[in-house]
């Protein structure tokens, strides 16, 4: 595609990549095929190739408009559209590059600014968030429908085994999990103990910063990412083996730290490193197939229980990890459902449940029908946003994979 950008971002850092992403766009429509909003809206500029039809003409100095803002708002940032772009193009990075132009030209307003501004400080805050989550669960009962569904009951993080494993890697808290889901770690932890490898958290981690890049806040997406690494490094620097993401919208957020902090002469280099030990815990589960085949022969076998895999976008789409859960899922004894375009994301998409819930409320409904179509016992899935937004519309229980196997290893 042709492009000639505007001069206040031609030289920069930004402008350059938007141009070469521009570039190697050949504007074929294969991606509209496979976005959730243009399927649900039919609009041109609700689908990749429009959006950035849209975004070129900003960066060529347009002025942009609340209409142009509404159009980049209704993206998922789901990556459908970069697993069947023919011409890879990086249409997520291109997305970032130009929300941001657009959210400096056009800056929000009322509770669309308040709301925002809210989520920004709110969610990548575990403290915050927990005591206000901790609250929500202690009067869950009594809360409005809306509200309720967004506030999971009060879980535990289970028992762990004990310690004394060779291997040592690192694991991510995260903001929302802990006080959400504690077990889905508490999980992880045993299952890895059980195939020789201890996880650890780093005192000073927290947010790994999507809930503020996604949010407009690129610096202070960039202050977490610092804080992440500053954390982690005095372990990497003592050679633990890899850093484990148990929610794969931070697996994406942390693989991408090299990008984000590429500018950034003090810690340039350590962002790659960080990237390149960032694995999501079915890469890990995967690597050490071979003993987890030895520990599930050795229990009791039975009737499988039929589960339906919901692979969250992140997964699939930005970590490209497919297959793999489903045959760990498999191997452990599960009889997974077939579901009907597993590539579509089901809503949830970080915060965009709450700023866009009319859409997204219509592709959990779809999600759901697709994901219990095949009669299941329980659903799998691998990222907390997901599992909190689909659990909200089904009474089917909803677990991370990780739960599911660890469940089966003590059965």
């Amino acid at each position: 595609m042709e492009t000639h950008l505007a001069d206040f971002i031609r030289d920069t850092s930004a402008g350059r990549e938007a141009e070469a992403i521009l570039r190697k766009c050949v504007h074929c429509g294969f991606c509209t095929a496979t976005c959730p909003t243009y399927q649900l809206l039919g609009d041109e500029l609700d689908g990749p190739r429009g959006r950035i039809y849209l975004i070129k003409q900003v960066l060529e100095g347009v002025a942009p408009t609340e209409r142009t803002r509404l159009h980049l708002d209704r993206c998922l940032t789901c990556r459908s559209c970069e697993t069947t772009c023919p011409s890879g193009v990086h249409y997520s990075r291109l997305l970032d590059i130009g929300r941001a132009v657009v959210e400096q030209r056009v800056p929000r307003s009322g509770m669309d600014g308040v709301l925002r501004a809210s989520l920004r400080e709110l969610l990548p805050r575990p403290m915050l968030f927990g005591t206000a989550m901790k609250l929500g669960q202690m009067v869950r009962p009594f809360l409005p429908a809306v509200l309720k569904a967004k506030v999971p009951p009060l879980s535990s993080a289970g028992v762990t085994l004990p310690g004394g494993q060779a291997r040592k890697m690192l694991v991510l808290a995260g903001c929302a999990q802990p006080s959400m889901y504690p077990n889905i770690n508490g999980a992880a932890r045993r299952v890895l103990a059980r195939l020789g490898i201890a996880l650890d958290e780093a005192r000073n981690a927290g947010c790994c910063g999507a809930v503020r890049l996604h949010l407009g806040d690129e610096a202070g997406a960039r202050d977490n990412a610092r804080r992440n690494v500053d954390a982690w490094w005095p372990q990497i620097e003592s050679g633990v083996e890899a850093i484990v993401m148990t929610a794969s919208g931070c697996g994406v957020q942390v693989k991408d730290y090299g990008h984000l902090l590429q500018d950034d002469p003090a810690y340039a280099a350590k962002a790659l490193r960080v990237a390149e030990l960032t694995r999501d815990v079915s890469e890990v589960v995967a690597a050490e197939q071979a003993r987890l085949l030895e520990l599930l022969a050795a229990l009791p076998s039975g009737t499988p229980l039929p589960l339906a895999f919901h692979a969250p976008c992140t997964l699939q789409h930005g970590l490209n990890i497919r297959g793999v859960v489903e045959t760990l899922l498999g191997a452990a004894g599960f009889s997974l459902m077939p579901v009907a375009d597993s590539h579509l994301c089901c809503g949830s998409a970080g915060t965009y449940s709450i700023l866009q819930p009319e859409l997204s409320s219509r592709l959990q409904a779809n999600k759901i029908a697709a994901l219990t179509a095949g009669q299941p016992s329980g659903i799998a899935s691998a990222n907390i946003g997901c599992i909190a937004h689909l659990q909200a519309g089904t009474e089917l229980p909803i677990k991370h994979w990780i739960e599911w196997l660890d469940e089966r290893l003590t059965s």
